[in-house]
């Protein structure tokens, strides 16, 4: 039996070690959701489920990744990546953390080492489903 299949089978996805039998409870909201994607696809939703809960899975772990990483950073680092994501400038930054435009771009420099990135652009992509609005907020 792969890893999967051990997986699908702890989490009672799949009551036996076969491959091809699964037994998921779901609520109606995800059944409809569920259907309605098997039937625009033109595939079984059998087929369709190991594919979400990868989908999922994976999406679950890139988060925990990213959220991991963001712990790693200062509060420092912390608050030019908000800011950057909020569209605001080096200069922008510097003036709101009242600090040199310089140490913007050296904390800068850090969270793209430690994010393996090199543009800000990388930087907004990563955080694009994060909220920041909370900085915009502090005075």
């Amino acid at each position: 039996m792969s890893i999967w299949d051990r997986f699908l089978h702890l989490i009672g996805l799949r009551p036996t070690p076969d491959p091809r039998k699964y037994h998921v409870e779901i609520s109606d909201n995800l059944k409809v959701t569920l259907s309605t994607i098997a039937k625009d696809e033109g595939r079984p939703e059998s087929e369709l489920i190991p594919e979400l809960l990868n989908a999922g899975l994976t999406q679950y772990t890139s988060s925990e990744r990213l959220w991991n990483k963001w712990q790693t950073l200062s509060l420092r680092e912390k608050d030019v990546v908000a800011f950057v994501c909020l569209g605001y400038t080096n200069q922008e930054i510097a003036l709101r953390m009242n600090i040199s435009p310089n140490t913007v771009k050296d904390r800068l420099s850090s969270v793209f080492r430690k994010f393996n990135i090199h543009k800000r652009n990388d930087l907004r992509m990563l955080f694009s489903l994060w909220d920041f609005s909370e900085w915009e907020r502090q005075g």
